[in-house]
């Protein structure tokens, strides 16, 4: 219960919006840019630490949420006057960068475009981390198993992309 209070209090309003808005996305996101496009993706070589489909949407959900709830609470300090201003933006653009990956990788087929993409969205996540953590120590730990799922991604992309050019 502590993790998801703020100097003792819940705004569970807030708490649910923040949590939902990056899982609903991302699913949206997912079935947009995934639409017609697993037929390929399941025809193509990967490498041999490929972990099976149904690994990712659980991966995902868990991280959108984990991700919701950090900047809900940069939010809830920031209102209280104790955060700062710059961490929401970069926040905002990593998501965007998140969701982007997607329909460059799986929509267009553009691995190493996305891979390039990928890059600089671990950077965006890792400038985030440190922004969150600098307002809220918690939010910016909520963070880091991110960027663990997006090194590993990292890799996937750059193996898969390896394997069939």
């Amino acid at each position: 219960m502590e993790l998801i209070k703020v100097n003792g209090r819940i705004d569970r309003k807030r708490l649910a919006f923040g949590i939902l808005m990056p899982i609903i996305g991302g699913s949206i996101t997912g079935w947009l840019a995934n639409r017609n496009a697993q037929e390929k993706y399941k025809k193509l070589e990967k490498p041999f630490f490929s972990p099976p489909p149904s690994t990712f949407p659980i991966a995902w959900t868990t991280l959108y949420g984990m991700m919701g709830l950090a900047k809900y609470r940069v939010e809830r300090k920031k209102e209280q006057g104790q955060g700062n201003t710059s961490a929401i933006p970069i926040y905002e653009l990593q998501l965007g960068l998140n969701y982007l990956w997607s329909f460059l990788y799986f929509r267009w087929g553009l691995r190493g475009t996305a891979l390039v993409e990928m890059t600089i969205l671990l950077a965006a996540i890792a400038l985030t981390t440190y922004e969150f953590y600098q307002v809220d120590r918690t939010a910016g730990s909520l963070m880091i198993p991110y960027i663990g799922w997006v090194v590993f991604a990292l890799s996937l992309n750059y193996s898969t992309w390896k394997l069939n050019n």
